[in-house]
């Protein structure tokens, strides 16, 4: 006797032309292997047929249904749905069922409307069903996660957001189902499908999920294994291997420039189809960019490309945004406060560099004398380097980096700051190069007003040129790419660090490909308004490679090489410690769910592949671990990769327009040449020496656009993708979401406290991936 099998899929994007283009499925069952046609019949293997997903386009007999049936329907319910030529398929006993929502009812009226249109009373009955539709599509059947866009063009009707699902007739019981493929026909008209899930209930009552969550492009045959995770040692599929062979053809590495970390091929366009943005990732980021060209251009329409005339003059350029009562407005007041000035090491876009300083190092010889009015405690420089008070930033990795043109210049500063009893963190010596003597002299705040002020300007925009290319190009988004290019080239889609990881990498690998074309191409975005590009990247990626360490990327561990873990008003190490234990326990949890002992790690090939991998993407680097021999380790290696895809980030790039809206506090480049000797600067050559109109309207228009967020952002935490179908994990999570709830009402009754608020770790700020 024949048995229905249920088959549910969740479409984001399909395409329905009459009866042309039909994805097919086939179930592999533990105790045989057969092959499905949607209609109902099960044939053998040697004569496969396709099985249709989605439903045929017969609007008038599934709206006649629908509207007899829309009083008995609540939210969620699935419709039943049958073509105008009924018979064949009911007498194989085919029935397609589909989750209704609102743009699906107005599909379905426009289709009757279409039909029926012609004469009055088709017109009249039209406008009934559009009512009824409307009506039902609202109030019944409206979900917050699913909705149809319908667009017709040459009779291809697409639809978006899709759970189709139907039944089909077996002859006999195959078993458990383990494996589901799914086969899409190149056609004529021919579109991509994503494909979210395939949910397999059986004549028994057991379900089976199918996270799939890839596209199918052209013709092409997807097969995605039952999704219960597990390890390689437990799982029995042969053809594991042969898939990640396959993905590894796909996702090939690839040296863009010497000195950069390896990356995928390709622009936007010639990415594998899973890893590029999405409609609405691709239409947002779009937006915000060409938003901020607009705003270039109504700048540039009122002015010319003139250098400014005085320090107010940047307020011009500021007058297309809105900045009323934001962080920006108030770092235009006090910018060229010194208190100011220090607060950002701690707190501003780049809070990595501050170091505490036990000695000073024998090329920046400050003495007591030079600085003894600057210590407010009445001690002396030696006594406050020993209390720990004293505290360096230090460029000398840009020593050596060319500028990028004979107007523009970049040097190498060293800026000494002291603690005072207030616990500020005050600017008391700055030398602008690695070099001490009669030509770079050591600028302090009892110079005259120019000189201290132009000294700190320069500080800034060395900190703003290493703070892109390092501690936010390099530092999160190149390596996020490189865990991610390794995820996809080591780990089979049941891996469970596959089903971790993959929310904290999407859209990385296209973010990147952007920013290679327009941001830090030769003639890109940060070239033109920067001091180091070609060359100069080349040569700074070289020395930031060489110097970057796994330990550095663990948290608890960089504060504490840094010698920051008790200095006070430090909000990005108290908010940030906060978000790295979070994570560090979730992992923990998920990975004791499916690592019983240190053995399990030793003995999973694909995590010791994903780790080899991650090496060679980094150019073999001597600085990260080779292998893994513990559970422990493990734990902290996933947590140093999502803290750097998700809070890292987070706390680098989101600050860029609060920080660097107001040229003058971080200039992004220097068109005069540091000074040499004091007492020769004036207003006129400040401003001579900052970013000019041009390059200032790009920077605003850049850093805005950059610090967007999507309307429906992906925060820390959230898995809209359940890539994990087991209740352990989906508790994990729940016990997450809960853990970064108490760290979100943490730090916002902190911030309530303060006059500038600290927000950028704040969980509900942190997207889940470099995805910006």
């Amino acid at each position: 006797m024949a048995q229905a099998t249920k088959v549910e899929a969740g479409i984001q994007k399909a395409v329905m032309k009459q009866a042309q283009q039909r994805p097919k499925v086939e179930l592999k069952g533990r105790r045989s292997l057969m092959e499905m046609e949607g209609q109902g019949v099960a044939k053998r293997k040697e004569q496969p047929v396709d099985c249709r997903v989605m439903t045929e386009r017969k609007e008038l007999g599934a709206m006649m249904e629908l509207l007899g049936r829309w009083r008995e329907l609540k939210t969620g319910d699935l419709l039943a749905t049958k073509p105008v030529e009924t018979a064949e398929n009911e007498q194989r006993g085919f029935q397609t069922t589909a989750v209704l929502t609102p743009g699906l009812t107005l599909l379905a009226a426009l289709a009757l409307w279409l039909r029926l249109g012609l004469c009055t009373a088709g017109r009249w009955w039209a406008g009934l069903w559009v009512w009824l539709c409307y009506r039902l599509g609202i109030d019944i059947l409206q979900t917050p996660d699913d909705s149809f866009t319908p667009a017709q063009s040459g009779g291809v009707w697409k639809v978006d957001g899709a759970v189709v699902s139907f039944d089909i007739h077996v002859e006999r019981n195959i078993g458990n189902i383990v494996q589901v493929k799914l086969e899409k026909e190149n056609i004529i008209g021919n579109v991509a499908w994503f494909c979210k899930h395939i949910k397999v209930e059986t004549p028994s009552g057991d379900c089976f999920e199918f996270p799939c969550y890839c596209w199918l492009v052209d013709e092409m045959t997807v097969t995605i294994q039952e999704g219960t995770a597990r390890l390689p040692q437990d799982d029995n599929n042969e053809n594991d291997g042969k898939e990640l062979g396959s993905t590894q053809k796909i996702f090939r590495w690839w040296q863009w420039r010497p000195g950069f970390p390896m990356c995928l091929e390709g622009k936007m366009d010639e990415l594998p189809r899973e890893v590029q943005f999405n409609e609405e990732k691709k239409s947002d980021f779009t937006s915000n960019f060409v938003k901020a060209a607009e705003e270039v251009f109504n700048d540039q329409t009122d002015g010319l490309t003139e250098s400014w005339k005085n320090i107010e003059d940047f307020r011009n350029v500021l007058e297309y945004y809105n900045i009323k009562n934001t962080l920006l407005e108030k770092v235009m007041q006090d910018w060229n406060k010194d208190e100011m000035f220090g607060y950002q090491f701690l707190n501003g876009c780049n809070p990595v560099m501050i170091k505490k300083c036990m000695q000073l190092p024998d090329k920046f010889p400050v003495t007591h004398e030079m600085v003894k009015g600057s210590l407010k405690r009445g001690h002396t420089l030696q006594e406050e380097l020993q209390a720990g008070n004293i505290y360096i930033v230090d460029y000398e990795i840009l020593q050596g980096v060319p500028a990028s043109r004979k107007d523009r210049y970049l040097t190498a500063p060293i800026c000494l700051l002291y603690k005072n009893e207030l616990d500020q963190m005050m600017p008391i010596a700055i030398q602008l190069s690695q070099t001490p003597g009669e030509m770079s002299p050591i600028f302090l705040p009892s110079d005259n007003e120019y000189d201290w002020m132009l000294a700190k300007m320069w500080v800034k925009s060395s900190d703003f040129n290493l703070h892109q290319l390092v501690t936010h190009l390099l530092k999160t988004h190149l390596l996020s790419e490189v865990f991610e290019i390794a995820v996809y080239r080591q780990l089979s889609a049941v891996h469970p660090v596959y089903k971790l990881l993959m929310p904290h990498v999407r859209f990385t690998i296209a973010i990147n490909a952007e920013a290679r074309e327009n941001l830090i191409s030769d003639d890109g975005i940060i070239s033109k308004v920067g001091s180091i590009s070609g060359a100069g990247m080349e040569t700074l990626m070289q020395k930031a490679m060489g110097a970057l360490t796994y330990k550095s990327l663990c948290f608890p561990e960089d504060i504490k090489a840094r010698g920051m873990e008790d200095v006070p008003k430090y909000y990005y190490r108290d908010d940030g410690m906060k978000i790295w234990e979070t994570i560090n326990c979730f992992v923990s949890d998920v990975v004791k769910i499916y690592y019983d002992s240190d053995e399990a790690v030793q003995k999973d090939v694909e995590i010791h592949g994903f780790i080899k991998d991650v090496v060679f993407g980094l150019n073999n680097s001597d600085n990260f671990p080779k292998s893994l021999e513990s559970r422990e380790q493990l734990i902290e290696y996933l947590t140093v990769v999502i803290f750097t895809a998700s809070a890292q980030h987070a706390a680098v790039n989101f600050g860029q327009f609060d920080w660097y809206g107001w040229i003058p506090n971080g200039p992004s480049t220097m068109h005069k040449q540091p000074p040499q000797q004091k007492d020769q600067v004036d207003v006129k050559y400040i401003m001579e020496s900052l970013p000019d109109r041009r390059t200032s309207s790009k920077l605003l228009g850049t850093v805005w656009a950059l610090t967007r967020t999507e309307p429906n952002e992906r925060l820390l935490g959230m898995y809209p993708d359940m890539y994990f179908t087991e209740q352990p994990v989906e508790e994990a999570i729940k016990t997450f979401q809960h853990n970064l709830r108490r760290v979100k009402n943490t730090i916002k009754s902190r911030n309530e406290e303060l006059t500038l608020a600290y927000c950028y770790l704040s969980p509900d700020k942190i997207p889940n991936s470099v995805a910006i």
